[in-house]
């Protein structure tokens, strides 16, 4: 790989230098482990499929995933649908926990916003753009904080009655529809709903199962994952992955 010399500080980079695949051996393995991401595999697969250690392709999928993880919509407008859904707090490949461990995974001591469910906002427009937050307690202010920046003013807000998102939604002086989820009225005057926001949080539970459980302190990471696989759908190559994973996204998906 081609480097660089700095003429005044005499430093050297190459097109790797400060990105997720800096200083990563084995180069001629990557398009393989970058197709066990696309195909989903658990560290234990991917490293059979590529001839790596166990170990080695845990800190790939990592690395890989960093830059991903940050590659998501910047601006929705129109409709937008925000729901959010919660994970079991882990502390999964920890030695040292502030907790007895749970059996085979265990069940939350707590329903909803307990102190060991931890919330994750997905808000998705009718044109498919996508984001999602991993936040420290779902309340207004964080609430605010990830939403304010990412809703356009003249979108139509879509979400449950929970009180986070009327709040939100009076200060910001955006138009907000609530949808009550009963059977039968799931739909609001034929348009207003939050069923893509759902279905995506369907999608994302029913992916993570494969891992059985996900360290907390990643969760970030998998969730960049799963928008990636989303983003591209059936397009995706190895390649695109490998373009994610130096920060760099294939333009035609970057939102506006």
């Amino acid at each position: 790989m081609r480097r660089y010399r700095c003429r005044t500080c005499r430093c050297t980079c190459n097109a790797l230098t400060a990105t997720g695949l800096a200083h990563l051996r084995k180069a001629d393995h990557w398009p393989d482990y970058a197709q066990a991401l696309i195909d989903g595999l658990t560290v234990r697969k991917a490293a059979r499929q590529c001839g790596i250690s166990k170990n080695t392709a845990f800190l790939w999928r990592h690395r890989f995933l960093a830059q991903a993880a940050e590659h998501h919509d910047r601006r929705e407008t129109g409709i937008v649908e925000v729901d959010e859904t919660f994970f079991l707090e882990s502390f999964k490949g920890q030695r040292d926990m502030p907790r007895p461990p749970r059996k085979r995974g265990g069940v939350s001591k707590t329903r909803g916003t307990g102190p060991d469910q931890i919330p994750v906002l997905v808000v998705r427009d009718r044109e498919g753009r996508t984001a999602d937050f991993q936040l420290e307690k779902l309340d207004g202010p964080h609430v605010s904080a990830a939403l304010n920046p990412l809703v356009d003013k003249a979108a139509v807000l879509c979400s449950d009655g929970a009180a986070v998102y009327t709040a939100f939604a009076r200060r910001s002086g955006i138009t907000h529809k609530v949808v009550h989820a009963r059977p039968g009225s799931r739909v609001r005057e034929a348009a207003f709903h939050i069923q893509n926001v759902n279905a995506c949080h369907s999608r994302l539970k029913g992916w993570m199962v494969r891992f059985h459980g996900v360290a907390t302190k990643y969760l970030v990471n998998y969730l960049g994952w799963r928008r990636m696989l989303e983003r591209y759908r059936q397009t995706i190559q190895p390649s695109y992955c490998l373009q994610e994973a130096v920060g760099r996204p294939m333009q035609h998906v970057t939102g506006a």
